[in-house]
């Protein structure tokens, strides 16, 4: 156990479940709350917010999804099933019961957000509260494509290609992969220091996260499909809030809480002044939004 680089008060922390390691830090007492980050990002996309959580009198718990940071990267196969967010949610779930945690609040960024709506879908007793954050609903997402989402969205059909072709021409040159990537879906300045950028680079450019990372995206457009067309008509039961970038190509192209009303029996949504990168942008006013809705 060490002290986190880049979340104050945090420990880093990496345990055995039944399938591969996960990487995670953690701090506080009082209820859970469960981070999980998105792409091209790892857990220390929270650094702004997880301490003011746990200022605030939660136990906060962010792991690294695997194939991501410093988790493993487990083989994965032709069906993607490795990948697929039905796999990442289990990986929560022997995580936090590890930890001890029966229930727990869950509040996912990006692909994080995609993994916490599989959790609240399969493990309905263990999910108190789930938070996504800019994000619509894969399959609705799919479904709704046209030809200006596939061009703000790229990645989600450069990624996808088979046989290595994104893990080859992505590894000839990371950084520039990674900063374009990053700098495209920000509209505040700044927002990512340099020593972050540095932190994310040292996963991007190993071979093994970018495998991965293209795993998680093939399995999106095809696993993940299936498993959303069996579960289509249930829906989630635990509170939900839905929290969007004004500014980025999900809060701009969707109505993101009526995509969510679509998907879950008790919606609420709000839009904050910023793009897709959320807890890195606005992450004083997320904060504020995510306090109320775990008190409330």
């Amino acid at each position: 156990m060490v002290a986190s680089a880049f979340l104050e008060g945090f420990d880093v922390q990496r345990v055995q479940l039944p399938e591969l390691v996960i990487n995670y830090v953690s701090a506080g007492e009082g209820p859970p709350v469960l981070l999980l980050h998105g792409h091209p990002q790892t857990h220390v996309v929270w650094r702004k917010v997880a301490p003011r959580l746990v200022q605030a009198g939660y136990q906060v718990i962010a792991p690294d999804l695997r194939g991501y940071g410093d988790s493993d990267k487990p083989e994965s196969n032709p069906t993607h099933l490795p990948y697929s967010k039905r796999a990442m949610a289990a990986d929560q779930i022997d995580l936090m019961r590890h930890l001890g945690h029966k229930s727990f609040s869950v509040i996912g960024h990006d692909r994080g957000g995609r993994v916490a709506h599989r959790l609240a879908l399969d493990f309905p007793d263990a999910v108190e509260r789930i938070a996504v954050l800019d994000i619509a609903p894969t399959h609705t997402m799919y479904a709704q494509t046209n030809q200006e989402f596939a061009t703000r969205y790229f990645w989600w059909f450069f990624l996808i290609q088979p046989n290595g072709l994104p893990e080859k021409l992505i590894a000839s040159d990371p950084e520039y992969f990674l900063r374009r990537h990053i700098a495209g879906q920000m509209k505040i300045e700044g927002a990512v220091d340099e020593a972050t950028i540095a932190e994310y680079l040292r996963s991007y450019r190993d071979p093994a996260t970018l495998h991965a990372i293209c795993e998680d995206y093939r399995a999106a457009a095809s696993i993940d499909l299936a498993h959303d067309e069996e579960d289509f008509n249930k829906h989630i039961t635990a509170p939900l809030l839905a929290i969007w970038g004004a500014q980025s190509t999900v809060g701009e192209l969707y109505d993101v809480k009526a995509t969510w009303q679509e998907k879950a029996n008790h919606v609420s949504g709000v839009a904050l002044p910023c793009g897709h990168a959320i807890p890195e942008e606005a992450p004083v006013e997320l904060a504020e939004h995510l306090l109320k809705f775990l008190k409330d």
